[in-house]
């Protein structure tokens, strides 16, 4: 194919609504973390095989793995063929946009162009050559960008709104925008976004799904629904993986541990080595842990070491499958420092400390560290290391808050010791700085906002 050609052809492709037109992998985003994200972070809306079946292609295509790709754009035309044997040439659109794209790529004009004129036959009908509003197109958007991206989420609300106003009955679209609404909600849950749910499970009382977010946002405003909501989406979907984590969701919400375990082990038995599944079950187990050290049962202190190597158990398994999770090296540590595995918890502290973390994580992070330094190993020094480490990171939150206090209670401590000792003067020049520092912001802000996720230590959220 000549040059001119080859040019008008790429021309055509950009005029496609598609996969590789939609930029789903955000600028700064690894593949390995776009396709962690797709595929095993956020398992949500099993039904939507077609959809699963282009984005598998679409990470496969990237990953130069082109005939895995078009054996996936080969499931996703049959799955569209079963599912919606009436609308086949619409909804197919996406799907011979991708194989396009994918031949191209591969060189192979001669296909990319053929799959291009099915595209233009079915879009000249609309008059239009090869890109057309349709609602089931921006539906089709509309799930990809909701597997695909956090925060994007406005704009998935936006594709399935405009789909709507073609549709406004439509089961599908009607559900995909119940989502985007629910993942755009903050605590507490508004009420708008309670009736877009509900609205979803009057169109599609079989959609269990919806039905669980429905018990996750009532919870948040203590509505007693919930809990009947979850357990009928149990028994309508009892082995459908997104169904199972919103419901174990749910409990671990309302603090019951073993039914949220006894489901997650319900989608281990789909998701064996699913590393966010470990990771949720760990979790639980250590919320069982913290709730008897706190409560300070000592009738449970047997029970206590075994949840203790239950919890170490799934942690390190999602730990060991996936690095980038944010909170295992901190959760482990933890748990081995409470059974004075000392030289473990120190191994994931600093692990825990060499991931790219967000400044509230990472202060976090030094804070307990320095805590396990400072109580565990008796060592001061180091202690005060990981709370300056920590207080440098300009983020105004309550750990910060802690070790800015337990700074100047050691310094203060050690001057009424020693009035020249070298390392009590250090921390009190560096608060002294930390002080002109916080007057200035205060210039700025009339009080300080520390993150939700953070007022409580320990606080999990998944």
């Amino acid at each position: 194919m000549h040059t001119t050609t080859k040019k008008s052809l790429e021309s055509k492709l950009q005029q496609l609504k598609c996969h590789f037109t939609w930029n789903l992998i955000a600028g700064d985003e690894s593949l390995d973390e776009f396709e962690d994200k797709v595929f095993n972070k956020d398992v949500i809306q099993n039904e939507c095989t077609a959809t699963m079946c282009n984005l598998s292609a679409y990470v496969k295509h990237h990953r130069g793995q082109t005939e895995a790709a078009l054996q996936c754009l080969e499931k996703a035309e049959r799955y569209i063929q079963q599912q919606h044997p009436d609308q086949v040439e619409i909804r197919s659109i996406v799907t011979w946009g991708n194989y396009a794209w994918v031949y191209h790529d591969m060189n192979q004009l001669e296909k990319a162009q053929a799959y291009l004129d099915k595209v233009r036959q079915v879009c000249e009908k609309f008059s239009s050559p090869y890109r057309i509003e349709s609602p089931e197109l921006d539906s089709e958007e509309g799930w990809a960008r909701l597997k695909c991206t956090r925060n994007q989420n406005e704009r998935v609300k936006v594709c399935f709104e405009k789909a709507l106003e073609k549709d406004p009955k439509n089961p599908e679209f009607t559900t995909g925008w119940a989502i985007s609404n629910y993942r755009l909600d903050n605590w507490p849950a508004q009420q708008n976004v309670i009736d877009s749910l509900k609205q979803a499970i009057r169109l599609s009382p079989d959609s269990p799904y919806i039905k669980v977010l429905l018990a996750l946002k009532l919870e948040t405003i203590h509505e007693n629904q919930g809990k009947e909501l979850v357990e009928e989406a149990l028994r309508e979907a009892p082995g459908v993986t997104d169904v199972l984590l919103s419901a174990a969701r749910f409990y671990y919400k309302t603090h019951d541990e073993d039914r949220a375990i006894q489901l997650l082990r319900k989608a281990l038995e789909s998701l064996p080595n699913n590393a966010y599944v470990h990771y949720y079950i760990g979790c639980c187990y250590r919320s069982k842990v913290l709730r008897i050290v706190h409560t300070r049962e000592t009738s449970c202190n047997g029970n206590q070491e075994e949840l203790k190597e239950l919890a170490i158990k799934h942690l390190r398994k999602a730990e060991e499958t996936k690095e980038m999770l944010e909170n295992s090296c901190s959760h482990l540590a933890g748990l081995y420092a409470m059974t004075n595995q000392y030289t473990k918890a120190d191994y994931y502290f600093q692990k825990g400390l060499k991931k790219e973390l967000t400044p509230d994580l990472k202060q976090l992070l030094h804070l307990q560290y320095g805590n396990f330094q400072f109580f565990q190993m008796k060592c001061e020094d180091e202690a005060i290391h990981q709370y300056m480490e920590g207080v440098k990171i300009r983020q105004r939150t309550k750990p910060k808050e802690k070790m800015t206090n337990k700074l100047e209670k050691i310094a203060l401590r050690r001057l009424s010791e020693n009035e020249s000792d070298p390392k009590a003067l250090h921390i009190m020049a560096f608060l002294q700085e930390l002080s002109k520092e916080r007057q200035q912001a205060a210039k700025d802000s009339e009080r300080p906002v520390f993150p939700a996720s953070l007022q409580a230590e320990g606080n999990e959220e998944w």
